[in-house]
């Protein structure tokens, strides 16, 4: 159910208005000259939301070379904060529409993000390939991102083997964080909406002496939601920390203490193999289970040092805690009556402690008229994680089922009992190397190597079993660029990456890594003002080694599959004029399961569209009496979807596949800056209120996409 602005549960309009006419009345009595022309629209603002900032990026920290982008030889998406500002976006799943080819996939009933770039996703059980500040932080159980201390988010296509390590062949995710300012500023946001959403945070940075800067990023969030009996409360502090120890010596911190408590919520079920037959708002779990709760803390340590004007080293830390722990009912299947869903009971409880340190050498050397940037580094890390789920499957003769079209909530819980005990080590030391060559005016080569000397174990607690593998990989790349004026480029590149394979054989041996090879070619643009690029890029990926039935040993897996992703995209971002912002792309990707043991030989991947796009575009000008606004929309469209993989049994018996239908929806944003300190922002998600389907895991867990919902927010900077 839509609720506009002024009656959206939890908002109190004339309130917010009240407190905004206290800021805005000196403002509008003191504005009697005509308004400024429109060529003083580019100011950029340091704390709070921003406004006539940049949609595109020049360079990205996530490809390690001071190449600018138009010259890498790699397709790299950046969303800025000036574009996750304009979106309104306080977590990562509010931008992901915006980025082609990226699409949803299973989210763990709501309890983190998880992405498949170019098609290809990561291990169903530890994610996608995710960076923050160059660390990898993606191990463990991670909450959704939320995007208070977040600066912008870096989409580095294709493969990142070459300098990270474990990672998918389609792209990685950098996460890029806030850093300190040396001039003061602060900023407070309330942001009130539909569904009872409540948030407020707050952005404070400046110096602490002449050596010492600090940044602070706090945010509290409730909300409910469209979904019956779902709510959830989020609470993030960032602190960050510049300390200047020399003329040439600087040593960063960065820290994140992250807190969710929400329920798991799987989502909806498909009846006879249509979606639609129960509300998208109903639930299907316990309510009695209360919260799952998702703790995560960061701390990360930087010590860079400049020997002279061209070398430079940098000295990295990272230490990641993470934890969750939780009840949630489950659905396990609908009866042939097509209105009893049967459930399970689980208890979990994970934690895990990781711990990396990265060691860098940079620098610049001549070789007569050719100049490199060199890098070589060092990467070692300590993963442990301790995994304990407690689990009951109810009998037929005491189900524990309930009725989809009438549901009833309050039976008797069944008391899980031990299901999974585990403790799992990982372990690995690298070795990167990478040259930024510039060979003339016109050509750019970039090449780079990482070798990984990788370990795991896996010791089973309630069977005695232990499982251990050594895989050790090589990961080179390669990339060339043509520039052949000053505003386009061509470019090449080809690359390999590798994933170890979490488990074991029916041997209890552990299985080979996944190998990708990924192929790309592409040309790039940029205005002669930098203000806007386009990138145009056609890809060729193939992942071997990919985890199928063992054709031999029923229950047990091996290293057999192969996957193939082929596509096209385009993205452009950046100022059309003065006053218009834009950013848009559209990809077209064809991901086919190649070889299987079980599954569907030629059959797609979950939840990965064919097509999508999206277009944003805001208009920023000024009023008469001088106070800015700024007004757009948004529009995304997501193709049809494969819902649950579907057996070669399956598809030779005829059985029609399970699809999630496409969907396209609209947003709209809208700012008034009322004077320098104070302005009000709308945004409007679903606008038309489209009933679709973001992601699935199998017919029984479906999740709905997010109803329409208006937000209210107030901004002041002080």
């Amino acid at each position: 159910m839509f609720s506009t602005p002024s009656c959206a549960p939890g908002v109190h309009l004339p309130w917010v208005l009240a407190i905004a006419s206290l800021y805005a009345a000196p403002a509008i009595a003191q504005s009697s000259s005509p308004a400024p022309e429109a060529a003083q629209l580019p100011a950029v603002e340091v704390v709070g939301r921003s406004e006539s900032g940049a949609y595109h990026a020049a360079d990205a920290a996530g490809a390690k070379t001071e190449l600018p982008l138009r010259e890498l030889p790699q397709s790299v998406r950046i969303v800025t904060r000036q574009a996750i500002d304009d979106l309104g976006a306080t977590k990562l799943d509010d931008i992901l529409d915006y980025v082609g080819g990226v699409s949803r996939q299973n989210s763990f009933g709501g309890l983190w993000d998880n992405i498949a770039i170019r098609g290809l996703p990561g291990n169903e059980n530890t994610g996608m390939a995710t960076l923050l500040n160059g660390f990898s932080s993606n191990r463990g159980f991670n909450a959704p991102r939320d995007l208070a201390g977040v600066e912008r988010i870096e989409f580095l296509k294709g493969t990142a083997a070459a300098m990270y390590g474990s990672s998918e062949p389609g792209g990685t995710l950098n996460i890029v964080s806030k850093r300190p300012l040396w001039n003061s500023a602060h900023a407070a946001e309330l942001y009130l909406g539909s569904y009872g959403l409540k948030r407020g945070a707050v952005d404070s940075t400046g110096p602490l002496g002449e050596n010492l800067a600090y940044r602070l990023n706090v945010a509290v969030e409730d909300r409910d939601s469209f979904r019956d009996h779902i709510s959830a409360r989020r609470e993030v502090v960032a602190p960050a920390f510049t300390w200047k120890l020399g003329a040439d010596t600087q040593l960063e911190y960065a820290g994140e203490l992250l807190r969710q408590q929400t329920p798991l919520d799987r989502g909806v079920v498909a009846v006879n193999n249509h979606l639609g037959a129960i509300a998208r708002s109903r639930f299907l779990g316990e309510p009695a289970d209360g919260d799952v709760t998702v703790k995560n803390q960061t701390h990360q340590f930087i010590l860079s040092h400049e020997w002279s004007a061209d070398w430079r080293s940098r000295l990295g830390l990272s230490y990641r805690e993470t934890s969750m722990n939780g009840f949630s009912t489950e659905a396990t299947a609908l009866r042939p009556d097509q209105r009893t869903l049967t459930r399970q009971r689980r208890y979990r409880d994970y934690d895990s402690d990781d711990v990396a340190v990265q060691a860098e050498l940079q620098g610049h050397v001549r070789t007569g008229a050719i100049a490199h940037e060199l890098l070589i580094g060092l990467e070692s890390f300590r993963f442990r994680m301790d995994s304990v789920m407690l689990r009951v499957n109810p009998s037929n003769a005491q189900p524990y089922a309930i009725d989809i079209h009438q549901p009833v909530y309050g039976q008797a819980q069944p008391e899980p009992r031990p299901n999974t005990n585990t403790m799992e080590h990982q372990r690995n030391h690298a070795l990167y190397l990478q040259d930024a060559i510039k060979l003339g005016r016109e050509w750019r080569l970039v090449a780079g190597v990482r070798m990984d000397d990788y370990r795991q174990s896996l010791d089973n607690r309630l069977s005695g079993a232990s499982a251990h593998q050594q895989p050790s990989s090589t990961s080179p790349r390669v990339g060339l660029s043509w520039l052949p004026t000053s505003q386009w480029s061509v470019y090449a590149n080809a690359g390999r990456s590798f994933r170890p394979n979490v488990g074991s054989d029916v041997s209890a041996q552990g299985f080979e890594p996944e190998t990708g090879r990924a192929l790309e070619l592409g040309s790039k643009w940029e205005s002669a003002d930098r203000r806007i690029g386009a990138t145009a890029a056609v890809f060729d990926i193939r992942k071997r080694n990919v985890l199928t039935a063992d054709p031999v040993n029923a229950g047990y897996s091996a290293a057999a599959g192969e996957i193939r992703s082929r596509g096209l995209e385009f993205d452009l971002a950046g100022q059309l004029s003065l006053h218009w912002r834009l950013n848009a792309s559209l990809v077209l990707n064809d991901v086919e399961i190649m070889r299987d043991n079980n599954l569907e030989v030629g059959g797609r991947l979950l939840n990965v569209p064919k097509l999508n796009g999206s277009v944003l575009a805001v208009y920023e000008g000024v009023f008469a009496d001088g106070q800015r606004f700024g007004l757009g929309g948004g529009v995304t469209h997501m193709g049809e979807r494969l819902g649950q993989a579907r057996t070669q049994a399956e598809a030779k018996a005829g059985t029609a596949a399970f699809m999630l239908p496409a969907y396209t929806t609209a947003k709209l944003v809208a700012h008034w800056r009322l004077n320098p300190r104070l302005r009000l922002t709308l945004d409007v998600d679903n606008l038309f209120d489209t009933s679709y389907y973001t992601s699935s895991y199998s017919r029984l867990w479906v999740a709905p996409g997010t109803a329409r919902s208006a937000t209210l927010g107030l901004q002041a900077k002080f």
